[in-house]
């Protein structure tokens, strides 16, 4: 599985950038569902784990650049 762009991507790198994006999506159903029962507490961790996802993501992108 080659990028179009000449560019390695490593195995790890793709199974990180996979993570992440799960982890982005998981938090936008809790995001989702605490705004649907009205459950602050449930809305606030949703929201949480997309800017975990964001940073880590932004930190592959980071690496990436490097290669």
């Amino acid at each position: 599985m080659a990028p179009t762009d000449g560019r390695k991507v490593t195995r790890m790198g793709l199974d990180d950038k996979i993570s992440n994006a799960a982890e982005e999506a998981k938090g936008k159903v809790k995001e989702g569902a605490g705004k649907a029962t009205d459950d602050e507490r449930l809305e606030a961790e949703g929201k949480v784990d997309q800017a975990k996802a964001n940073i880590k993501q932004a930190g592959e992108d980071v690496k990436d650049a490097f290669k």
